[in-house]
């Protein structure tokens, strides 16, 4: 059975509950959306819930990331739907219609104590601020861009897959 994951934003306007077979935070992810809309660290780290059990109180409002190419000249808008208060401007989740059975929430919004991760994945590396020295540990695995296990895969490698 899915563990029930609770979070909220810092002034409490939203607050959220959804149902997750994969609550470890382990994914660090560097890139310039995540780390300038949700960071702390220089990193955001999203988790993974089903969908059709997200519970929302409040209404937040909605962030699409334009992507540019290395250049800067070629960008299009993200499918990716960043969710924030706006209020307080936290962030909450991130749900794509790509995949309309999941939603991401980012761990710095539950307040259900998370598993520690035995490990963690350190992925677009590539694009983190040139302040930020990742901590990365003997077991981790770093990726210039995605990794190659989805966040569900990586759970069910590791044998932490919840029923």
């Amino acid at each position: 059975m899915p563990v029930t994951l609770e979070g909220s934003c810092r002034c409490g306007a939203i607050r959220f509950s959804l149902n997750s077979h994969t609550p470890h935070p382990y994914q660090r992810c560097y890139c310039t959306i995540c780390r300038k809309t949700a960071g702390g660290g220089g990193y955001a780290i999203n988790i993974m819930g089903r969908a059709d059990s997200l519970k929302v109180r409040g209404k937040p409002a909605i962030y699409r990331a334009e992507i540019c190419d290395d250049s800067g000249g070629n960008c299009e808008t993200s499918s990716g739907r960043r969710h924030f208060c706006p209020h307080c401007a936290s962030a909450v989740w991130m749900a794509d219609p790509s995949w309309p059975d999941l939603v991401h929430p980012f761990a710095s919004a539950i307040d259900t104590d998370l598993p520690v991760p035995p490990s963690r994945v350190h992925l677009m590396l590539r694009y983190k601020a040139s302040w930020v020295e990742p901590h990365i540990g003997p077991e981790d695995a770093q990726f210039e861009e995605y990794p190659e296990l989805s966040i569900e895969d990586w759970h069910r490698r590791h044998g932490l897959w919840i029923d």
